[in-house]
Protein backbone atom coordinates (compact mmCIF):
# COMPACT_ATOMS: atom_id res chain seq x y z
CA UNK A 1 0.00 0.00 0.00
CA UNK A 2 0.99 3.59 -0.84
CA UNK A 3 0.64 7.45 0.26
CA UNK A 4 1.47 10.17 -1.36
CA UNK A 5 1.38 13.76 0.03
CA UNK A 6 1.41 16.99 -2.49
CA UNK A 7 2.14 20.14 -1.56
CA UNK A 8 0.34 22.48 -3.89
CA UNK A 9 -0.17 26.20 -4.22
CA UNK A 10 -3.13 28.05 -6.33
CA UNK A 11 -1.37 29.99 -8.96
CA UNK A 12 -4.25 32.83 -7.93
CA UNK A 13 -7.13 33.20 -5.52
CA UNK A 14 -10.10 31.45 -6.43
CA UNK A 15 -13.17 29.50 -4.83
CA UNK A 16 -13.54 25.93 -4.46
CA UNK A 17 -16.62 23.94 -2.96
CA UNK A 18 -16.84 23.78 0.69
CA UNK A 19 -16.93 19.86 0.38
CA UNK A 20 -14.17 20.19 -2.13
CA UNK A 21 -12.95 16.31 -1.94
CA UNK A 22 -15.61 16.09 -5.17
CA UNK A 23 -14.27 18.68 -7.02
CA UNK A 24 -10.56 17.37 -5.97
CA UNK A 25 -11.56 13.74 -6.98
CA UNK A 26 -13.45 14.77 -10.44
CA UNK A 27 -10.29 16.74 -11.08
CA UNK A 28 -7.77 13.29 -10.46
CA UNK A 29 -9.71 11.14 -12.25
CA UNK A 30 -9.29 13.97 -15.27
CA UNK A 31 -5.33 14.01 -14.61
CA UNK A 32 -5.56 10.01 -15.40
CA UNK A 33 -7.24 9.78 -17.88
CA UNK A 34 -4.87 11.97 -19.83
CA UNK A 35 -2.41 8.86 -18.96
CA UNK A 36 -4.36 6.24 -18.45
CA UNK A 37 -8.25 5.96 -19.39
CA UNK A 38 -8.15 2.24 -18.18
CA UNK A 39 -6.95 3.25 -14.74
CA UNK A 40 -9.34 6.31 -13.97
CA UNK A 41 -12.47 3.68 -15.46
CA UNK A 42 -10.73 1.12 -12.31
CA UNK A 43 -11.01 4.00 -9.92
CA UNK A 44 -14.57 5.25 -10.65
CA UNK A 45 -16.16 1.92 -11.04
CA UNK A 46 -14.31 0.30 -7.90
CA UNK A 47 -16.68 -1.06 -5.36
CA UNK A 48 -13.64 -1.40 -2.59
CA UNK A 49 -12.76 2.41 -3.45
CA UNK A 50 -9.29 1.35 -2.96
CA UNK A 51 -8.13 5.55 -3.41
CA UNK A 52 -8.25 7.84 -0.65
CA UNK A 53 -8.19 11.04 -1.42
CA UNK A 54 -8.27 13.69 1.94
CA UNK A 55 -9.03 16.59 -0.29
CA UNK A 56 -7.27 20.03 0.21
CA UNK A 57 -5.79 20.51 3.97
CA UNK A 58 -5.15 24.01 4.95
CA UNK A 59 -6.18 27.78 5.73
CA UNK A 60 -9.49 29.05 3.39
CA UNK A 61 -10.50 31.91 2.76
CA UNK A 62 -14.25 33.55 2.95
CA UNK A 63 -15.96 33.15 -0.84
CA UNK A 64 -19.04 35.29 -2.52
CA UNK A 65 -20.37 32.80 -3.78
CA UNK A 66 -22.28 30.38 -1.75
CA UNK A 67 -21.55 26.77 -0.62
CA UNK A 68 -17.76 27.91 -1.33
CA UNK A 69 -14.26 29.20 0.26
CA UNK A 70 -11.36 30.37 -1.20
CA UNK A 71 -7.78 29.51 -1.85
CA UNK A 72 -5.25 31.85 -1.71
CA UNK A 73 -2.08 32.10 -3.85
CA UNK A 74 0.19 33.33 -0.68
CA UNK A 75 -0.73 30.08 0.73
CA UNK A 76 -0.15 26.35 0.29
CA UNK A 77 -2.22 23.26 0.71
CA UNK A 78 -2.12 19.45 1.51
CA UNK A 79 -3.40 17.05 -0.64
CA UNK A 80 -3.12 13.17 0.94
CA UNK A 81 -3.62 10.41 -1.71
CA UNK A 82 -3.58 6.53 -0.46
CA UNK A 83 -4.20 3.37 -2.45
CA UNK A 84 -4.13 0.08 -0.15
CA UNK A 85 -4.85 -2.88 -2.51
CA UNK A 86 -2.41 -4.00 -3.60
CA UNK A 87 -3.75 -5.00 -6.93
CA UNK A 88 -3.61 -1.40 -7.50
CA UNK A 89 -0.21 -0.49 -8.21
CA UNK A 90 -0.81 0.37 -11.09
CA UNK A 91 -3.01 3.40 -9.86
CA UNK A 92 -0.26 4.72 -7.77
CA UNK A 93 1.75 4.65 -10.60
CA UNK A 94 -0.38 6.71 -12.78
CA UNK A 95 -0.96 9.52 -10.49
CA UNK A 96 3.15 10.02 -9.68
CA UNK A 97 3.00 10.38 -13.71
CA UNK A 98 0.03 12.61 -14.18
CA UNK A 99 0.64 15.00 -11.06
CA UNK A 100 4.76 14.89 -11.05
CA UNK A 101 6.37 13.95 -14.07
CA UNK A 102 4.21 15.03 -16.85
CA UNK A 103 2.21 18.49 -15.39
CA UNK A 104 2.66 18.95 -12.33
CA UNK A 105 -0.38 20.71 -11.81
CA UNK A 106 -3.88 19.76 -10.93
CA UNK A 107 -6.50 21.49 -12.78
CA UNK A 108 -9.87 22.36 -10.50
CA UNK A 109 -12.99 23.80 -12.11
CA UNK A 110 -12.07 27.04 -11.16
CA UNK A 111 -8.26 27.41 -11.23
CA UNK A 112 -5.06 25.69 -11.47
CA UNK A 113 -3.25 24.19 -8.15
CA UNK A 114 0.69 23.69 -8.65
CA UNK A 115 2.68 20.77 -7.66
CA UNK A 116 5.28 22.54 -5.38
CA UNK A 117 6.45 19.29 -3.75
CA UNK A 118 6.15 15.38 -3.31
CA UNK A 119 6.23 12.67 -0.62
CA UNK A 120 5.28 8.87 -0.37
CA UNK A 121 5.68 6.08 1.33
CA UNK A 122 5.03 2.25 1.27
CA UNK A 123 4.57 -0.28 3.81
CA UNK A 124 2.22 -3.99 3.74
CA UNK A 125 -0.16 -5.58 6.47
CA UNK A 126 2.61 -7.46 7.85
CA UNK A 127 4.88 -4.84 8.23
CA UNK A 128 1.94 -2.59 10.08
CA UNK A 129 1.61 -5.61 11.98
CA UNK A 130 4.93 -5.97 13.24
CA UNK A 131 4.78 -2.39 13.91
CA UNK A 132 2.16 -2.67 16.43
CA UNK A 133 3.15 -5.78 18.50
CA UNK A 134 6.24 -3.24 19.55
CA UNK A 135 3.45 -1.72 21.97
CA UNK A 136 2.70 -3.26 24.92
CA UNK A 137 0.20 -0.69 26.23
CA UNK A 138 -0.75 1.81 23.58
CA UNK A 139 -2.97 4.69 23.48
CA UNK A 140 -4.13 5.80 20.25
CA UNK A 141 -5.03 9.11 19.02
CA UNK A 142 -6.93 9.88 15.84
CA UNK A 143 -7.60 13.28 14.95
CA UNK A 144 -9.93 13.27 12.30
CA UNK A 145 -9.52 15.97 10.00
CA UNK A 146 -11.77 15.92 7.23
CA UNK A 147 -15.51 14.72 7.75
CA UNK A 148 -15.74 10.87 8.30
CA UNK A 149 -19.00 9.10 6.96
CA UNK A 150 -19.47 5.44 8.96
CA UNK A 151 -22.01 3.54 7.26
CA UNK A 152 -23.49 1.54 10.42
CA UNK A 153 -26.66 0.46 8.75
CA UNK A 154 -27.34 1.30 5.06
CA UNK A 155 -27.27 4.63 4.14
CA UNK A 156 -27.00 6.13 7.70
CA UNK A 157 -23.87 7.35 8.93
CA UNK A 158 -22.93 7.84 12.15
CA UNK A 159 -22.40 11.22 13.60
CA UNK A 160 -20.01 10.01 16.46
CA UNK A 161 -15.95 8.58 16.44
CA UNK A 162 -17.94 5.38 18.52
CA UNK A 163 -15.12 2.76 19.45
CA UNK A 164 -17.29 -0.08 16.94
CA UNK A 165 -18.27 2.20 14.15
CA UNK A 166 -14.77 3.25 13.65
CA UNK A 167 -12.37 0.08 14.30
CA UNK A 168 -15.42 -2.39 12.28
CA UNK A 169 -15.02 0.27 8.87
CA UNK A 170 -11.10 -0.02 9.07
CA UNK A 171 -11.68 -3.65 10.20
CA UNK A 172 -13.71 -4.69 6.78
CA UNK A 173 -11.05 -2.12 4.45
CA UNK A 174 -8.09 -4.19 5.71
CA UNK A 175 -9.49 -7.29 5.48
CA UNK A 176 -10.16 -6.72 1.84
CA UNK A 177 -6.62 -6.17 0.91
CA UNK A 178 -5.27 -7.93 3.47
CA UNK A 179 -2.91 -11.24 2.31
CA UNK A 180 -5.18 -14.53 3.94
CA UNK A 181 -2.32 -14.93 6.84
CA UNK A 182 -3.13 -11.30 8.37
CA UNK A 183 -6.70 -10.92 8.38
CA UNK A 184 -8.57 -10.28 11.38
CA UNK A 185 -11.47 -11.78 13.04
CA UNK A 186 -12.37 -9.30 15.51
CA UNK A 187 -16.40 -9.07 15.88
CA UNK A 188 -18.28 -5.96 17.31
CA UNK A 189 -18.78 -7.33 21.19
CA UNK A 190 -14.93 -7.97 21.03
CA UNK A 191 -14.35 -3.99 19.99
CA UNK A 192 -17.05 -3.23 22.50
CA UNK A 193 -16.17 -4.70 25.43
CA UNK A 194 -12.01 -4.33 25.04
CA UNK A 195 -12.15 -0.26 23.86
CA UNK A 196 -12.47 3.07 25.67
CA UNK A 197 -13.25 6.07 23.19
CA UNK A 198 -12.47 9.33 24.65
CA UNK A 199 -14.08 12.15 22.44
CA UNK A 200 -12.20 15.70 22.79
CA UNK A 201 -15.60 17.80 23.25
CA UNK A 202 -14.12 21.11 22.18
CA UNK A 203 -13.04 19.99 18.65
CA UNK A 204 -16.10 17.65 17.78
CA UNK A 205 -18.32 18.72 14.90
CA UNK A 206 -20.63 17.47 12.55
CA UNK A 207 -20.84 17.97 8.78
CA UNK A 208 -23.26 17.09 5.57
CA UNK A 209 -20.32 16.46 2.73
CA UNK A 210 -21.23 16.50 -1.07
CA UNK A 211 -19.85 13.59 -2.16
CA UNK A 212 -21.75 12.40 -5.36
CA UNK A 213 -24.22 13.93 -7.98
CA UNK A 214 -26.64 11.37 -9.11
CA UNK A 215 -28.64 11.61 -12.46
CA UNK A 216 -32.05 9.84 -12.37
CA UNK A 217 -34.23 8.03 -14.83
CA UNK A 218 -35.30 11.41 -16.16
CA UNK A 219 -32.15 13.11 -17.03
CA UNK A 220 -31.72 15.21 -13.46
CA UNK A 221 -29.16 15.57 -11.79
CA UNK A 222 -29.12 15.80 -7.62
CA UNK A 223 -26.62 16.05 -5.25
CA UNK A 224 -25.40 12.97 -2.45
CA UNK A 225 -24.67 14.42 0.58
CA UNK A 226 -23.23 12.06 3.54
CA UNK A 227 -23.22 13.28 6.81
CA UNK A 228 -19.60 12.94 9.20
CA UNK A 229 -17.69 14.37 12.11
CA UNK A 230 -14.58 15.54 12.58
CA UNK A 231 -12.53 15.97 15.81
CA UNK A 232 -10.15 14.36 18.32
CA UNK A 233 -10.53 10.82 19.59
CA UNK A 234 -8.39 9.02 21.91
CA UNK A 235 -8.69 4.89 22.16
CA UNK A 236 -7.74 3.05 25.33
CA UNK A 237 -7.56 -0.51 26.16
CA UNK A 238 -9.59 -2.37 29.06
CA UNK A 239 -9.15 -5.65 29.62
CA UNK A 240 -7.76 -6.32 25.77
CA UNK A 241 -5.98 -9.40 25.15
CA UNK A 242 -2.51 -8.90 23.28
CA UNK A 243 -3.88 -10.17 20.23
CA UNK A 244 -6.55 -7.45 19.90
CA UNK A 245 -4.14 -4.59 21.00
CA UNK A 246 -2.32 -5.34 18.00
CA UNK A 247 -4.85 -6.10 15.72
CA UNK A 248 -6.41 -2.55 16.77
CA UNK A 249 -3.68 -0.80 17.03
CA UNK A 250 -2.65 -2.01 13.13
CA UNK A 251 -5.63 -0.80 12.16
CA UNK A 252 -5.41 2.59 13.25
CA UNK A 253 -1.54 3.18 11.37
CA UNK A 254 -3.90 1.35 8.57
CA UNK A 255 -6.10 4.60 8.40
CA UNK A 256 -3.83 6.99 7.29
CA UNK A 257 -3.49 5.01 3.72
CA UNK A 258 -7.13 4.03 3.65
CA UNK A 259 -9.27 6.91 5.05
CA UNK A 260 -12.17 5.65 7.78
CA UNK A 261 -15.57 5.46 6.80
CA UNK A 262 -17.18 5.63 3.33
CA UNK A 263 -16.49 8.09 0.44
CA UNK A 264 -12.76 8.33 1.00
CA UNK A 265 -12.41 8.85 -2.72
CA UNK A 266 -13.68 11.89 -2.32
CA UNK A 267 -12.35 13.75 0.23
CA UNK A 268 -14.13 12.43 3.54
CA UNK A 269 -12.18 10.02 6.22
CA UNK A 270 -8.92 11.79 6.47
CA UNK A 271 -7.26 11.39 9.47
CA UNK A 272 -3.70 11.75 11.56
CA UNK A 273 -3.23 9.27 14.02
CA UNK A 274 -0.32 8.98 16.43
CA UNK A 275 0.30 5.84 19.07
CA UNK A 276 1.53 6.80 22.65
CA UNK A 277 2.53 3.90 25.37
Amino acid sequence: MRQITLTVRPEARFPVPISDGYSVYSSLLSALDSVDDAVSERIHDSELGSLHCSGLLGNFGHSDRSHHKSVHADRTYELTLGVVDPGDEEIFQALVQALVFDDDELELTNGTLRVESFESTNTTHEELLARANDYDDPTIEIEFRTPTCIEEAGDVTTMFPTRTAVFQSLLGKWNRTAPSDYEFDLSHDDLASSIIEKPDARSYQTHSVLVNRITNDDGETRPLFRQGFTGNCEYDFKGASESLRNAVTALAVFARYSGVGSAVARGCGAVNVEVKE
